[in-house]
């Protein structure tokens, strides 16, 4: 008997799946990352950094991603073989990375250089970008700040951190390999700037408010974050959307609970715990906080009002613990009559979906 073929570009698919399963392991940056401070819309930074969800790349872009940073490396080889002095690692052969506001606030530089032929005298920060040939364009016409304003931000923020006055930002064209630099100077104003949106952000318990109440305003309509900022989609169940969890100024990046009074790893807070219960305005989509009654382990059991009058809460058994409200496609079965009886008599019962 024949065999049965394998499907077309099986190969192809495995690399993808490699690619998609190494950024599935990765879990979720602990920190606010500096590339992303200069966005625009300051409620997806909160978001992002609360870990409510996690943008999700297909293997082909993951693997793209990867192509530029074999261009990082790539272009610090170059840099140093036309007689410039690059650090792009620090004592212990990592990454060199910056932090600020407690270890919450933080980035990795591609690199510092020494010897540049335009300065050869001043240490830069260098940033190195990959793009296609209409954002190429649109770079070597307008310039790095106007043309791509985080990438300028990201810049600020490693020179403020560094103390060094300028960067060189190198970017390749993905489509001809041609390069374009730029100096870039040190804007102290626009450094506090920064570092004060990202003070805000971390301090914030609850997100603020939307860039735009359309959920068709074109910086939404394309957003990772529209589902839940304009749909009923309810954010991941972790530690960094609990209302008992704080980031602590520690200089680690540290958090704590304040339901047991005990400090969160990383990896505890990836998983959480049964104790989790939303941040209240991260379910307003969904449903109005009404009411918080204690529980006996000193929890809270939160009840929400939905749109049409009817109302649940989140809380332990009979109540829905945080992951069914996540898992629940619609939201609407939360506030019927006949779900809330069948998990009154059947104590085991849970939505799945």
């Amino acid at each position: 008997m024949a065999s049965i073929p394998q499907p077309a570009h099986a190969t192809v698919q495995a690399i993808y799946r490699l690619h998609e399963q190494r950024e599935a392991q990765a879990g979720h940056r602990p920190h606010l990352g500096a590339s992303l401070i200069g966005h625009p819309c300051a409620r997806y930074l909160w978001l992002s950094w609360r870990w409510a969800d996690k943008e999700a790349f297909d293997g082909r872009m993951l693997r793209l991603f990867e192509a530029g940073r074999q261009f990082e490396q790539r272009i610090v080889g170059e840099l140093r073989a036309i007689g410039v002095q690059v650090t792009d690692v620090d004592e212990q052969g990592r990454q060199w990375r910056v932090s600020d506001h407690g270890g919450h606030f933080a980035g990795s530089l591609d690199g510092a250089a020494l010897g540049l032929p335009e300065a050869p005298a001043t240490w830069h920060v260098l940033e190195f970008k990959t793009h296609n040939a209409k954002s190429f364009e649109e770079l070597k016409a307008k310039g790095v700040r106007d043309a791509k304003p985080m990438h300028y931000a990201q810049m600020q923020v490693y020179m403020g951190l560094t103390g060094m006055t300028r960067a060189m930002y190198i970017a390749e064209n993905k489509n001809t390999s041609e390069l374009y630099s730029e100096r870039v100077e040190f804007d102290a104003v626009a450094f506090e700037r920064l570092r004060a949106r990202a003070l805000s952000i971390i301090e914030s318990p609850e997100p603020p408010p939307r860039i735009s109440s359309d959920p068709a305003w074109w910086q939404c309509k394309t957003c990772a974050m529209h589902g839940l900022c304009h749909g009923e989609q309810a954010p991941l169940v972790n530690c960094r959307t609990c209302a008992h969890s704080t980031p602590v100024p520690d200089g680690k990046g540290g958090w704590k609970c304040e339901l047991r009074n005990t400090a969160i790893d990383i990896s505890r807070q990836h998983a959480g715990c049964d104790g989790h219960r939303y941040i209240p305005l991260l379910l307003e989509r969904i449903g109005e906080q009404v009411d918080a009654t204690a529980e006996p382990d000193g929890n809270a059991a939160v009840r929400y009002r939905t749109p049409d009058g009817g109302e649940f809460v989140n809380g332990a058994p009979p109540h829905f613990a945080s992951r069914e409200i996540r898992a629940a496609q619609h939201k609407v079965m939360l506030a019927d009559a006949e779900v809330q009886k069948v998990k009154a008599e059947w104590p085991g019962a849970e939505v799945v979906a």
